[in-house]
């Protein structure tokens, strides 16, 4: 418990609070206790819960077979010890752990069994030697081609010819204000709409001028005829193969016996005739429905009223023409292109010298022969398999006990016990700790 005086001045509001509180409460118990004199009876106690039955003692169970002990460790090698590092005057020293206990080694692995030696494969006959074929001769070099002509610049294009301005849009007669319109079902008379000018004709559209005609561009040089290529030899043809061997013919397998037959499956015991059921009654007749009685005749309604004729309909004034439209002015006429100058023509091409011959390849020796195949041994016959034993008989069915109760079920064999683990190597004893303590140390100084 602390005795700071911050936490003086906070403890004693505390325990005065408690004992106004608890004071209190006891003037409040003892007002209650003074009201009422007279004490509760006792609450009856409960009944006594019965015991439960004992019950039967579980079966004992296997002892279990003890945990193996541990495997040895191997030896771990020493770690390097780190730089002594200067001791801080707040922080006491580090205490030294003990050494490590020394591991025994593991054991060897089992020696790896030898295989047999595998056949010595035959070897394969030499490959023929490939000829070499001569250089090939140096090609000649490629003639130097003309240096190209410039290219001519293409003409000025004229500036685009300025279109007149738009036409001022004449403005359209103010239409009449129409009258209120009279209650139906009169109709009134429309008003006469005024009549419209007549709608102007459209000029003709200038004519399209005549593009000049286009230059006759010069033909093309000819390109000149390049020598043949020469033959190349004749490929030898390939040794004929070796003829596959013949194989001995695959020997027949042993032919199964016969199946055994099985008995006939007895007959079921005949089923008891089924008892006839006793004829259904006839229903009873229903009476006759009464016949429903004639509906009154609807009365006649009165003859639906004519409508008025409806009044015939105005004839409208004819629509009046369009105003007349201004006159569109004539566009400029274009002006005609330049002509282009002519292209200048190419100088023709030197023609290309003749490549030498091909010297004639040698011709190809001949792969020797391939090695017969040595004979397989003949495969020996399979031994025949021995005939399969008589099924025995199939017993009859048993008859149906009399009684549904089934027979007693037999009991389970007994469970064998686990067998023994192999017991795993003794740990080995570890070192014995230091016999001198910190508190001999603390004695020495």
């Amino acid at each position: 418990m602390t005795t700071s005086p911050r936490w003086r001045s906070v403890l004693t509001p505390a325990a005065m609070a408690a004992a106004l509180a608890a004071a209190a409460l006891a003037s409040g118990g003892t007002v209650y206790a003074d009201d009422h004199a007279t004490p509760h009876p006792p609450y009856p106690s409960k009944p006594v819960h019965p015991a439960h039955a004992p019950q039967p003692a579980h079966p004992a169970k296997p002892e279990h077979p003890g945990k193996p002990m541990h495997p040895v460790k191997p030896e771990q090698p020493v770690k390097p010890m780190h730089p002594v590092k200067p001791e801080h005057p707040g922080k006491p020293a580090k205490p030294e752990y003990p050494a490590k206990p020394v591991h025994p080694d593991k054991p060897m692995h089992p020696v790896k069994p030898e295989h047999p030696e595998k056949p010595v494969k035959p070897e394969y006959p030499a490959k023929p030697v490939k000829p070499e074929y001569p250089a090939k001769p140096v090609h000649p070099a490629k003639p130097v081609y003309p240096a190209k002509p410039v290219k001519p610049e293409y003409p000025v294009k004229p500036a685009k010819p300025e279109y007149p301005a738009h036409p001022v849009k004449p403005e359209y007669p103010a239409k009449p204000v129409y009258p209120a319109k009279p209650a139906k079902p009169e109709y009134p008379a429309k008003p006469v709409k005024p009549e419209y000018p007549a709608k102007p004709e459209y000029p003709a559209k200038p004519v399209k001028p005549e593009y000049p005609a286009k230059p006759v561009y010069p033909a093309k040089p000819v390109k000149p005829e390049y020598p043949a290529k020469p033959a190349y030899p004749e490929k030898p043809a390939y040794p004929a193969k070796p003829a596959k061997p013949e194989y001995p013919a695959k020997p027949a397998y042993p032919e199964k016996p016969a199946k055994p037959e099985y008995p006939a499956k007895p007959a079921y015991p005949a089923k008891p005739a089924k008892p006839e059921y006793p004829a259904k009654p006839a229903k009873p007749e229903y009476p006759a429905k009464p016949a429903y009685p004639a509906k009154p005749a609807k009365p006649e309604y009165p003859a639906k009223p004519a409508y008025p004729a409806k009044p015939a309909k105005p004839e409208y004034p004819a629509k009046p023409a369009y105003p007349e439209k201004p006159a569109k002015p004539e566009y400029p006429a274009k002006p005609a292109y330049p002509a282009k100058p002519a292209k200048p023509e190419y100088p023709a091409k030197p023609a290309h010298p003749e490549k030498p011959a091909y010297p004639a390849k040698p011709a190809k020796p001949e792969y020797p022969s391939k090695p017969a195949h040595p004979v397989k041994p003949a495969k020996p016959d399979y031994p025949s398999k021995p005939a399969h034993p008589a099924k025995p008989a199939k017993p009859d069915y048993p008859s149906k006990p009399a009684h549904p109760q089934k027979p007693a079920k037999p009991d389970y064999p007994s469970k064998p016990a686990h067998p023994d683990k192999p017991s795993h190597p003794d740990k080995p004893d570890y070192p014995s700790k230091p016999t001198h303590t910190k508190h001999q140390d603390k004695d020495q100084w």
